[in-house]
């Protein structure tokens, strides 16, 4: 494994080499570098990220175009009209269903020169690094010095390994701890209600002979004792839905855990500790927001199970696009040289704890629904008590009437995710609380809405 960068400015030079060298430059009689097939392409993606959407949607240089080559505006939900200036009242719906990490786009935007990246024609088209691998090594760093100035996860001595998101990883991680001999029965595959769908959609999906889903790990507590069976636990921490941070429930010599650590970063929960467990997984997404980059890490122990992940993603995808690595790699540049990532984690944190207040407190004056309780916390990060940020806000219909509190909420035109789909009671819905600020300040409203009719008030 390679060490650890040695300093901020060495990294920042080796990003700056890679991406300078694969630059077409000229050096005219000045002296003086200047850009040639490069100008015209930084100028067509300024041209795009210009074009006014009303600060309700963005264009694109991938989006659809009109007739004279100007591209569309795709509009935030409830919005419409050529510039997304059309607030669509009567049409609009809610939605809090994804987990799309849209509240981190205006940092991003004001980050644009230190976070943008230009890629050439000919950038890297071997299927392989020059060391032979399918890992960007400087990227590798990048990801093991930000563990290391956040202090949520050990990294010294620890194998790390890519994939398509961390969603490959998850079956990726459950194969590797599985039993590879025929002699053994399959491994069960457990993991605590309420659960991120996944883990059980994506085991039986893949229908391995060397593991089989087995419910809640609950089933299993006090039954664990049979040495020839392997159980695999998914720990989600914090989990999604409801924030909490979980530990493993079994133990035993043949009980393996997979931390789930996508949300274990200061903007949605405090970090008491850094996390040191066998397999923990980790993923672009939750970190700086780009789900659309597909970019996952496994931080692993112990080398067999390293080797036994690196051949599942090898024969899946032989690895993760070199331009995703290259984006993320700009990304976590940009993060560190922001005062080693003070800077959005205060801004990711502040947003996510905003939102969170003006919800609770308007759902704390309701006895129809409400929602999960989450005490405060001293994070090492912020060298504070710190209180609640979670992605999303679990909320209960507590009437019994309200059995399906999914279709409660959907009445009036709020879109969420059904308990049952985290294998959890349906009086549950999430509220996803991550999306943009125009799909929170709609949902906020709809609740305060529902919360008004509730007293009888009357909703202006």
């Amino acid at each position: 494994m390679a060490k650890m960068l040695s300093s901020k400015s060495f990294g920042t030079f080796i990003l700056a080499f890679s991406i300078f060298t694969s630059l077409a430059l000229i050096l005219p009689a000045t002296g003086e570098w200047e850009p040639s097939w490069s100008r015209r392409a930084a100028e067509e993606a300024e041209a795009v990220a210009a074009i006014p959407c009303s600060g309700h949607g963005r264009a694109f240089l991938d989006g659809l175009v009109l007739d004279e080559k100007q591209p569309v505006c795709e509009c935030n939900p409830c919005y419409g009209g050529p510039r997304c200036s059309e607030f669509l009242r009567d049409s609009c719906v809610a939605n809090a269903v994804s987990g799309d990490p849209i509240f981190l786009e205006p940092y991003w935007m004001k980050h644009a020169a230190s976070s943008a990246v230009l890629v050439s024609g000919w950038h890297r088209m071997s299927y392989i690094y020059t060391d032979g691998s399918y890992i960007s090594e400087v990227l590798e760093k990048h990801i093991r010095k930000l563990h290391a100035h956040v202090g949520n996860a050990v990294t010294d001595g620890r194998y790390i390994i890519f994939g398509a998101g961390s969603i490959q990883l998850l079956n990726a991680a459950v194969h590797a701890l599985s039993p590879n001999t025929s002699s053994e029965p399959p491994a069960k595959v457990v993991a605590s209600a309420p659960y991120y769908a996944p883990y059980r959609t994506q085991t039986e999906f893949f229908n391995a002979v060397d593991y089989k889903f087995a419910g809640d790990t609950s089933l299993w507590k006090n039954n664990t004792s049979d040495n020839a069976t392997t159980f695999i636990e998914f720990v989600t921490s914090p989990n999604n839905p409801d924030g909490k941070l979980n530990k493993a429930i079994l133990h035993g010599p043949n009980v393996k855990a997979i931390y789930d650590h996508a949300y274990y970063w200061p903007h949605f929960t405090a970090i008491p500790a850094p996390a040191d467990e066998d397999v923990m997984l980790f993923t672009i997404s939750k970190l700086t927001g780009h789900a659309g980059s597909r970019l996952g890490w496994a931080v692993i122990k112990d080398e067999a199970v390293y080797q036994r992940m690196l051949e599942y993603i090898d024969v899946s995808i032989m690895g993760v696009p070199r331009e995703t690595q290259l984006r993320a790699l700009k990304l976590l540049n940009s993060v560190l040289e922001e005062g080693e990532g003070r800077e959005i984690f205060k801004f990711a944190y502040k947003t996510m704890r905003n939102r969170w207040e003006r919800l609770n407190n308007t759902l704390s004056l309701s006895k129809r629904f409400s929602v999960q309780k989450i005490a405060p916390q001293f994070c090492s990060f912020f060298q504070k008590v710190r209180g609640p940020s979670p992605a999303y806000a679990w909320v209960k219909c507590e009437r019994q009437e309200d059995k399906d509190c999914y279709s409660v909420l959907k009445a009036a035109n709020i879109d969420g995710r059904a308990g049952s789909v985290f294998s959890a009671d349906d009086h549950y819905v999430r509220l996803s609380l991550i999306k943009s600020q125009d799909d929170f300040e709609i949902l906020l409203d709809k609740i305060t809405k529902l919360v008004a009719e509730e007293k009888g008030a009357r909703y202006m």
